[in-house]
């Protein structure tokens, strides 16, 4: 017989029958999910990041524009997601190097469950997915995510919104992290300084 009783999962109703999957068991199954850091604490030595979203620079276009970059997300125990290429979900390790900035997100807005189940189901998502550098990208991946888990209430955040809270509220992982984010831009604008003030010199 089908038990067809409401099942609640985080403040959803969900039906029961002899076919769903048990989403909570689903979810615990994955490694590195339902055992977060001690106190979740965000451990840069380890990059650990329960909770956050994390940026790195993009070679070459972050050296020009620095406030876009590689964006990943990270599960209830702090490890690592980023849509690093076609069908390619990089894992613990980001595409584009150990990130330099991070915005840690509310846990208090969703229930750990909710929160690793929108990462899980993003990661399923986007290994089958072709990346598309301008339309379907890293932070696409990210979007997706944050609204399959409906945090903050909301299933309309996107590339832009994301990039812009990155940009505004995301910290610094270390002094290293602010050099390898800046220091590029900062060289190629003396360059263009010094190279503008002697051609302006020698007319």
């Amino acid at each position: 017989m089908v038990d067809d009783r409401p099942l609640l999962r985080g403040g959803n109703t969900m039906s029961k029958t002899a076919n769903s999957i048990d989403i909570e068991s689903h979810v615990e199954a994955i490694p590195g999910i339902g055992a977060p850091p001690a106190g979740g604490l965000i451990n840069v030595k380890q990059s650990r990041f329960p909770y956050c979203i994390v940026w790195s620079p993009l070679p070459l276009i972050s050296w020009f524009l620095p406030m876009i970059g590689h964006l990943g997300i990270c599960n209830s125990a702090g490890i690592i997601y980023d849509f690093g290429g076609p069908y390619f979900i990089a894992e613990d390790h980001m595409t584009f190097g150990r990130p330099t900035r991070y915005y840690r997100l509310s846990p208090s807005r969703v229930s750990l469950l909710e929160w690793d189940r929108g990462v899980h189901l993003a990661n399923d998502e986007y290994r089958g997915r072709m990346h598309n550098l301008f339309c379907d990208n890293c932070h696409s991946h990210v979007a997706y995510a944050l609204n399959k888990m409906g945090y903050r209430g909301k299933t309309n955040w996107n590339m832009l919104i994301l990039g812009w809270e990155m940009f505004v509220f995301g910290s610094f992982t270390s002094f290293g992290g602010f050099l390898r984010t800046w220091l590029p831009f900062l060289v190629l604008v003396l360059i263009i300084v010094m190279v503008t003030s002697t051609a302006t010199a020698t007319d």
